[in-house]
């Protein structure tokens, strides 16, 4: 209690210390305010629609219905542009085409026919000296009487005591043989041997044409047999040049003819 009076006191104070300086202030004169007041302006006035032609003097249209808002027209579609020509495609000129140069078609000749290794024809030039049955030489003694070459005794270096003439006995062996008369014949026809002989062994045997083997069919293997069944001696016996075989004693039957240069009865069997 006693707080609260001794606050009063001091504000009461305080209070009466700025009293003095509070009678002094100027006062302020306040103006009145400035009313200003807004007002509406009045719509314009309407003007009356214009009289309908053909109405009444004194009277006034009825007024008309109002139009319907005409809608807006569609835009019109814009023309179709127009399709785009084709660009032609550019034209290639090819260069011209050169024809080949003429040239003349030179026919060649025909190559011969190649005649090594077949059977060719001997004529009676070459075969004038040439060996025949009858004048081989003998391998010894003999039956005959006389010197030199035929059936007497010959001055031949061997020890047998028999005749050995290589050409006799070939020739029998072939005349006695149809099958290879026939195939001379046919050879020696076909080459228009004429009065010549067949070569068929020149130190190797020669092929007829059209026939595979060497040799005329069965004409190599009956010689290659006699003369592998011949004694030694005249398998040795050497010979100078060619050898004649009459397959007949005829005119115009086949011969034949073997060798050339110096050779044996042996090399006919290749060994």
């Amino acid at each position: 209690m006693v707080a609260v009076v001794a606050s009063v006191a001091v504000h009461g104070l305080v209070l009466a210390l700025l009293l003095p300086f509070a009678a002094d202030a100027p006062t302020l004169e306040v103006e009145p305010p400035v009313v200003v007041t807004l007002t509406r302006p009045e719509p314009p006035p309407v003007a009356p629609p214009a009289p309908t032609p053909g109405a009444d003097a004194g009277g006034s249209a009825p007024a008309e219905k109002a139009e319907k808002p005409t809608p807006p027209k569609a835009p019109e579609p814009a023309a179709p542009l127009p399709a785009p020509k084709p660009v032609p495609a550019p034209v290639r000129h090819r260069p011209a085409r050169i024809p080949p140069p003429t040239v003349p078609t030179v026919v060649a000749a025909a190559a011969p026919a190649s005649t090594e290794g077949q059977i060719s024809v001997v004529g009676e030039a070459q075969l004038a000296g040439a060996l025949t049955a009858g004048s081989g030489q003998g391998t010894g003694p003999g039956d005959g009487a006389g010197l030199g070459s035929g059936n007497g005794s010959g001055p031949g270096s061997g020890t047998g005591g028999g005749r050995c003439d290589m050409v006799e006995r070939l020739q029998t062996v072939l005349r006695r043989d149809a099958n290879i008369r026939a195939v001379a014949a046919s050879a020696h026809s076909s080459l228009s041997a004429g009065r010549g002989a067949l070569l068929v062994w020149n130190g190797d045997w020669l092929r007829n044409p059209g026939q595979e083997g060497k040799g005329l069919a069965g004409l190599r293997q009956a010689i290659a047999v006699e003369v592998a069944f011949a004694p030694a001696a005249c398998r040795a016996q050497v010979v100078n040049g060619l050898v004649l075989i009459r397959l007949g004693d005829a005119p115009g039957d086949p011969r034949l003819a073997l060798g050339a240069g110096r050779w044996r009865w042996s090399d006919l069997l290749g060994l």
